[in-house]
């Protein structure tokens, strides 16, 4: 079957763009846990597209199978296209602060000292933070940090959550 004819099963669209968000997060804590990076404060926002698309994706999926109204798993669609247009927005910021393009935000490492309830608990914490500064990558893969990559994945994954929303079919 050509990609353009499964890019047109709504149902299939779904379930991939679904599993496709599990596969990112995956990969970001396999390289968190196994790889040992930390992430960052932006490292964190950039995965909750993936954490709310992975479910709203299966529910586009099971909307199209059980064959609700179309006009729910088209919503569905776009809706996934915003949370990873969000994600896009949100890995641009950090990759453009990486480069040196705009600073990154003030609060992106450290704990808040608000959260403490007192000066003995802010030292005795102190050597168990490990601040990451968001706008230093903590490793580049073919001329990419972890934000430019996620840009990438959330390009493609909006291209094809629209055209799925725009040209898809339900199942026949």
């Amino acid at each position: 079957m050509p990609l353009v004819s499964l890019l047109r099963r709504r149902d299939l669209v779904a379930l991939a763009l679904g599993l496709a968000a599990v596969a990112v997060v995956a990969t970001a804590w396999g390289f968190e846990l196994i790889g040992g990076f930390t992430p960052c404060r932006l490292c964190l926002e950039q995965r909750l597209p993936y954490y709310f698309g992975a479910p709203l994706a299966l529910l586009a999926f099971a909307s199209d199978r059980f064959r609700l109204p179309e006009i729910l798993p088209r919503l569905m669609l776009v809706a996934l296209a915003g949370l990873f247009a969000w994600g896009l927005w949100v890995g641009a910021f950090q990759a453009g602060a990486e480069w040196g393009w705009w600073p990154g935000p003030a609060d992106c490492s450290g704990t808040r000292l608000d959260a403490m309830p007192s000066a003995g608990d802010l030292l005795a914490n102190l050597n168990k933070v490990k601040a990451v500064d968001c706008t230093k990558p903590q490793i580049r893969i073919l001329g990419l940090s972890f934000a430019g990559w996620n840009v990438i994945a959330s390009l493609g994954l909006i291209a094809v959550a629209l055209f799925a929303a725009w040209k898809g079919e339900g199942r026949r």
